[in-house]
């Protein structure tokens, strides 16, 4: 519900994919209420009005459609009303429509946003809130698009994949901030996987190896649950650590190129830098990881991911084959895919074709999670027992009032997992 910096996402481009959706508004339509965007108008509620809401929103408006966004939410005031005035600024009426009392503000704004007659959600609220509101938006018969990942622990899996049953018995249409499944040099790049080109699959790998994150230094009177979430990233109930909230593009490469989710995942990783100096007592979660994943074939995975400065960066996927190495990308990437990704949510809804990528999004989204299980405790990991046992990361109850799980210490620092006492369950 904070705003986000993500070197992926933050220079989103504009030229949107115009070309690849040309003809769509004219050529598809529904019989709908009538409101102030047109009789056919979808008209969408934002959710999480922070960096990566604000560019979904974005690239939600570049689909050449009738689309109109009509609410805001957010848990903070600052956010969702800045948010609203720049969009209205930007895309003006046609586009944006948003009045003053659908500007939703806390920690329930998001169920006020479903319920404000709106046909679908766009989901950007920090992870660990992910599973409770994509329930909620398809429980009151929402289109949906959610961004990456989904959820934080094996509880939000489960829900996750209760939601996604009911998506499809309800034909309702869900989208993930998963990109590169529409990104043009990635689907040549798996086609060519598939028709064997570079051989039968030996090993993968994968990275996201870069620089440190933002923080947000806690503010005056702000009660702790208000500072966790402000500052979210740097909580694992909120961001899952940086193995989900980053990493999770990488793992959803493998798995797509292995069509199939690891049954079991070893590690390690820590904190060596993050929380040292200027940055201490900020948050808990680690800078660095190393997983070996094992898929059910035997094939691994070794995956790599990094948030530390000064160090080599690199951010990609790789497919060791019998006749070869794939990067997963062959020629031209297409047009943007952070845009193409709404496009072909909307022709979805326009034409009621079956449209949820929720299964995929949940599988990769737990694959990171398994991950960071293995390394925080330094075991083997299996996936339907980390699935079936692993424990909640949400607080009780959520309210500003309310206490977190993880709590500062007398010295103002936060418990960071220890590998051989941590318990994955």
């Amino acid at each position: 519900m904070s705003g986000t910096k993500r070197p992926s996402r933050r220079d989103f481009l504009k030229t949107s994919a115009v070309a690849a959706g040309a003809g769509l508004a004219g050529s598809l339509g529904v019989a709908r209420m009538a409101h102030a965007g047109g009789p056919d108008t979808i008209r969408v509620a934002l959710i999480g009005c922070g960096g990566r809401g604000n560019g979904a929103a974005n690239n939600c408006l570049n689909v050449p459609d009738k689309i109109q966004i009509v609410a805001v939410a957010d848990a903070f005031e600052g956010n969702a009303k800045g948010t609203a005035d720049r969009l209205g600024r930007e895309f003006g009426k046609d586009k944006v429509d948003i009045a003053p009392d659908r500007v939703f503000v806390g920690l329930d704004a998001y169920q006020k946003a479903i319920d404000c007659g709106v046909d679908m959600v766009i989901l950007a609220t920090p992870p660990g809130f992910r599973p409770q509101q994509y329930a909620a938006a398809i429980k009151a018969g929402k289109h949906v698009f959610m961004e990456k990942p989904c959820c934080v622990d094996a509880p939000g899996f489960r829900l996750l994949q209760e939601t996604n049953k009911l998506a499809d018995e309800k034909n309702l249409k869900v989208g993930v901030g998963l990109q590169r499944h529409h990104q043009e040099s990635y689907r040549r790049g798996m086609q060519e996987l598939k028709e064997g080109k570079f051989g039968d699959i030996m090993f993968l790998r994968c990275y996201w190896n870069g620089g440190n994150i933002w923080v947000r230094r806690r503010q005056p009177d702000m009660t702790e649950m208000q500072y966790q979430v402000y500052n979210w990233y740097h909580f694992v109930w909120l961001s899952g650590d940086n193995i989900c909230e980053q990493h999770v593009h990488n793992l959803d490469v493998c798995n797509w190129v292995m069509d199939a989710h690891p049954v079991e995942a070893n590690g390690m990783g820590g904190c060596q830098e993050r929380y040292l100096g200027e940055d201490k007592g900020v948050g808990q979660i680690y800078d660095h990881h190393f997983v070996e994943f094992t898929y059910a074939n035997g094939v691994k995975m070794f995956s790599q991911c990094r948030q530390i400065n000064n160090c080599w960066n690199n951010v990609s996927e790789a497919v060791h084959g019998t006749k070869g190495v794939s990067g997963c990308q062959s020629g031209p990437g297409g047009p943007n895919p952070y845009d193409q990704e709404h496009v072909d949510l909307v022709k979805a809804i326009r034409s009621g074709e079956k449209y949820n990528e929720g299964s995929y999004g949940a599988t990769s989204s737990f694959t990171a999670v398994l991950g960071r299980m293995a390394n925080y405790s330094g075991q083997v990991v299996k996936w339907d027992e980390a699935v079936e046992k692993g424990p909640s990361e949400m607080p009780e109850r959520l309210a500003w009032d309310a206490p977190p799980r993880a709590l500062p210490n007398a010295a103002g620092d936060y418990p960071i997992a220890m590998p051989g006492v941590y318990k994955a369950y």
